[in-house]
């Protein structure tokens, strides 16, 4: 299950009432109209095209990172996948691979020889 889809439905769960879900992650301040309704999962990137999250070229790694720039979730998200040591693909507009973070991929295979 996707973090969104956990807090959504930790949320959901926790309430009795029918009041709008608000994400606590995000601060609501004095400027603000409202309390911020949470995102349908159904519109993020994340859940659009997951594949593009756990892709293998480093190009299609990047574009995913770009997605996730204007994510609501962008901190929730890397948050959760920090704390769960998320083995590889795109959490919050950073790449993991082996539980941690890494600026980039590199391509697979060998890197090409030096010209001598």
């Amino acid at each position: 299950m996707h973090l969104l889809e956990q807090e959504l439905t930790r949320e959901t769960d926790a309430r009795s009432d029918s009041r709008p879900v608000t994400n606590p992650a995000v601060p609501v301040g004095p400027a603000s109209a409202g309390p911020i309704v949470t995102p349908d999962p159904l519109d993020l990137p994340c859940h659009t095209g997951p594949d593009l999250f756990f892709a293998e070229r480093p190009a299609d790694l990047e574009l995913a990172k770009s997605l996730c720039a204007a994510c609501p979730m962008r901190a929730a998200c890397l948050a959760g996948a920090l704390e769960r040591a998320e083995p590889w693909g795109v959490w919050g507009g950073e790449i993991f691979d082996g539980g941690v973070v890494i600026a980039r991929k590199r391509p697979r295979g060998r890197p090409r020889k030096a010209a001598a």
